[in-house]
């Protein structure tokens, strides 16, 4: 196991100075604490440098194989916590800071959420990078160092707006750049093939070429002598500065090349509903690609002197479709670059690469218009219409006259490029993120391809960063479990098993009933610094926190608020739990609905917030939590009661909030979705609250075609709730949402809210009625939860994709 040696209070202290004198030219007693802030993570980042130099002679030694981590998105928060936890340096740096009057707390704060991703995808590739460090593989994370992230959001009158994220000011003291590891990307241009003495050779010429430089983020892990690098590239203009067109006055003209550039890495997810947004995303996706494969390759041969070699030495993972031109790149480099033959460099590609799918969403399988393709990449078309007639060629050996099941699976079709079929089709491994999603890929949207090559497919349920989500948002918890099984748990997550023996311990199930209130009593001030807003901590907080979409159902929980709403306001005396709901989520920036949905809610809460009977106002509260990101998540996770896992079963991938809410002792309320149902399967459903249809009973109510009228129809209380929004909250109709679920062409209620709205409020009275009546039951199902947390760790998942997919071997002592 790694230790720092000599990092003592003293020692920490001497540092601290150095880097306080040599940076900032200030001692202790001057130093602001944004300049201790950047001396703690200047010291911190010296520390990963040393481990993880010492861990890459200890993989070069061993000749290991590596993963390589591509991902449009790292959605990491904040740095200094995790790595100071995993290091293991908390005390002597708080006792050196004492010295000097403040904190690591205080320091915390002044580092922004590195702005480098949206949701759960990002979230994952994060935790990933953390539990493959902690599992000490040699692994590196490909992405873009955008300048802003997806959005800062702040709501105006109920409406989203989105405000630049700007992060990098604080959070760039994490990132070394690296000069010397620089590559050219082309775009646009026209190809030549020639013929020479060598065979045939392809010549790019009238291309603009961008210069891709890194920047490197390393993670440490916990207890373990590894160190997992995050390289990020940002976009610069390779040509010198138009000095003509500046000399003669044409400023702009003179900046041209440069904006160009730059706009490459400057924002996550540029909106796509105009061709400028699309033909921006594209360059970004293959500006990732190229850069990082062109890095790889480099290296390899750089160590083993030749790239037929490359499966064995390096596991490349895409992850989602937005790297998915990491296949027709790889075939590039290996053919024009490194003179290969067509099938060795594809026996080469597909071996190498692998895929991971995150939506069971047709609609959201990414796709490309040909065109568009064919004009900013020439080469990588060409490339893609090789790989699709091999391909179809091949398709029509093994099903002979099944237009419909070739034009399917192909990769070219209707001016289209599909990006997942192209996944599939380079990749040698495809995977799905849970049970039920790896399952319903297979019977549905890949069908035909499993039917091809069932052999590449398999399940990899997800995980999460305990360390971050319990260790260290939940301090109090890990007290009583430390004093129960000990601390073990922290490196290997199995061990919560061990809490479960504790379920009939009235003091510990007591002592759980005290950490909560705790942890929303701590939520509650959070709320009051942030938002200005009043949480009553006796009340039940019940919390949906998920990116806004309308899968995932936030309208079906603020459906169940407005019959609580109304309900009250016909009798203000009823005897109800009181319940405090919460919302954290951002919508997409051209995603109306997700909108329309979100202003819903906060309307809703303001109706509320005013009605003026105070017996309304202490049973029911709505808070729609701005700006919702990770460092809110560690604050929001552990006061959490009630965990909404709501979305349509068949939908959700996975989920990885789910798992958050149960390691932190939530109860879940949610349909038999994603990895929802293998958690039933480990806590035992009577630990769990599921509701609604089911995947294969959704599918059949499509078959017989869905009509949300006839609940509308047949249920008194959802006919005057859809009243309800015509009538409006805080003086505003919702008609509009009110017609989507009734009327809206060509399927109303598309995600079958009022379907399963029976069933939901049902299990809600369940759930009030035991948190009510048996506290102490709510408890034991409470440390139930955390007991069976243990497998949705990252740290499993990372062992099942190194042992499964990728080939990978520990390097631990």
């Amino acid at each position: 196991m790694y230790e720092v040696k000599n990092f003592n209070a003293k020692e920490a202290k001497t540092i601290i100075e150095g880097k306080l004198s040599r940076f900032f030219g200030v001692t202790g007693q001057e130093a602001t604490t944004d300049q201790f802030y950047k001396a703690v993570v200047m010291a911190v980042r010296d520390i990963l440098l040393e481990k993880r130099n010492k861990y890459h002679q200890t993989v070069k030694k061993a000749k290991a194989k590596r993963v390589y981590y591509l991902c449009m998105e790292f959605l990491l928060g904040r740095s200094l916590k995790n790595n100071v936890f995993n290091l293991g340096i908390e005390k002597s740096l708080n006792e050196a800071l004492a010295s000097f009057g403040t904190s690591l707390e205080e320091l915390y704060e002044m580092e922004p959420d590195a702005g480098l991703g949206n949701g759960g995808l990002g979230r994952l590739a994060a935790c990933f990078m953390d539990a493959l460090a902690s599992g000490d593989y040699p692994a590196m994370g490909y992405s873009i160092r955008y300048e802003y992230g997806l959005f800062k959001q702040k709501i105006v009158d109920g409406w989203q707006t989105e405000l630049p994220d700007i992060w990098l000011p604080g959070g760039e003291v994490w990132l070394t750049q690296r000069a010397d590891k620089t590559f050219t990307v082309k775009f646009d241009g026209h190809i030549r093939e020639v013929w020479k003495e060598g065979g045939m050779q392809v010549e790019y010429f009238d291309y603009q070429e961008i210069e891709a430089v890194p920047y490197d983020m390393m993670i440490s892990g916990y207890g373990s002598e590894a160190v997992s690098v995050l390289r990020l590239w940002t976009a610069q203009n390779k040509h010198k500065f138009d000095m003509r067109s500046f000399s003669q006055g044409d400023y702009m003209r003179s900046m041209q090349a440069d904006n160009e550039a730059e706009l490459i890495s400057k924002v996550l997810y540029p909106s796509d509903n105009h061709f400028e947004g699309k033909s921006l995303r594209l360059k970004q996706q293959y500006f990732l690609v190229s850069a990082s494969l062109q890095n790889i390759l480099s290296e390899h041969l750089h160590r083993y002197g030749t790239l037929d070699t490359l499966p064995d030495m390096a596991a490349i993972h895409i992850n989602d479709t937005h790297p998915a031109l990491a296949v027709p790149e790889l075939m590039r480099i290996l053919l024009d670059d490194n003179y290969f033959e067509w099938d060795t460099a594809w026996n080469i590609t597909t071996s190498t690469l692998a895929y991971t799918n995150h939506t069971v969403l047709a609609e959201a399988l990414e796709t490309w218009a040909e065109d568009l393709v064919s004009r900013r990449l020439p080469r990588i078309h060409g490339i893609l219409k090789e790989i699709n007639r091999r391909f179809c060629d091949d398709l029509w050996k093994r099903f002979p006259g099944d237009w419909n099941k070739i034009s399917r699976m192909s990769i070219l079709s209707h001016n289209t490029v599909r990006m997942a079929n192209l996944s599939i089709v380079g990749s040698h491994s495809v995977n799905g993120v849970s049970e039920l999603h790896s399952e319903i890929i297979k019977s549905s949207i890949f069908r035909d391809f499993y039917e091809y090559t069932p052999e590449k497919f398999t399940n990899v349920t997800n995980g999460i960063a305990h360390r971050r989500w319990l260790n260290q948002s939940n301090p109090e918890l890990c007290a009583l479990l430390n004093d129960c099984i000990g601390e073990g748990y922290a490196k290997d997550a199995s061990r919560l098993a061990e809490f479960a023996k504790f379920d009939r311990d009235e003091s510990v199930l007591k002592r759980i009933g005290e950490i909560k209130r705790i942890k929303k009593e701590q939520f509650a001030e959070y709320a009051k610094k942030k938002q200005g807003i009043e949480i009553d901590p006796n009340t039940v907080f019940d919390v949906q926190a998920k990116r806004m979409h309308e899968y995932k159902r936030q309208l079906l929980n603020a459906l169940h608020i407005i019959s609580c709403y109304n309900a009250l306001r016909d009798d203000p005396n009823l005897d109800v739990l009181p319940k405090t709901y919460i919302f954290g989520a951002k919508a997409a920036a051209g995603y109306d609905m997700a909108k329309q949905i979100m202003k819903l809610i906060c309307f809703l809460a303001e109706d509320i917030r005013r009605n003026p009977d105070p017996r309304i106002r202490e049973k029911l509260n709505v808070v729609y939590m701005e700006n919702y990101n990770v460092t809110m998540s560690e604050a929001l996770m552990p006061a959490s009661e009630i965990s909404e896992q709501i979305s349509l079963a068949g939908k959700e991938a996975s989920g990885t909030g789910n798992m958050k809410f149960m390691i932190n002792g939530a109860l879940t309320i949610g349909t038999l979705d994603g990895a929802n149902v293998e958690m039933a399967e480990r806590v035992g459903e009577d630990n769990i609250f599921i509701f609604g249809l089911k995947a294969d009973e959704v599918d059949e109510v499509w078959r017989n075609g869905y009509n949300s009228s006839s609940y509308y129809n047949h249920d008194a209380e959802l006919r005057r709730i859809v009243e309800s929004l015509i009538v409006g909250f805080n003086g505003c109709s919702f008609a509009e949402i009110a017609n989507y679920l009734l009327r809206k062409s060509p399927v109303a209620d598309p995600y079958m809210c009022l379907a399963d709205y029976e069933s939901y409020t049902q299990t809600h009275h369940k759930m009030s009625e035991l948190y009510r009546n048996d506290p102490t039951e709510w408890n034991r199902k409470s440390l139930r939860n955390i007991a069976a947390a243990g497998y949705f760790s990252a740290d499993r998942s990372v062992r099942d994709y190194a042992e499964r997919i990728w080939g990978l071997k520990r390097l631990d002592k």
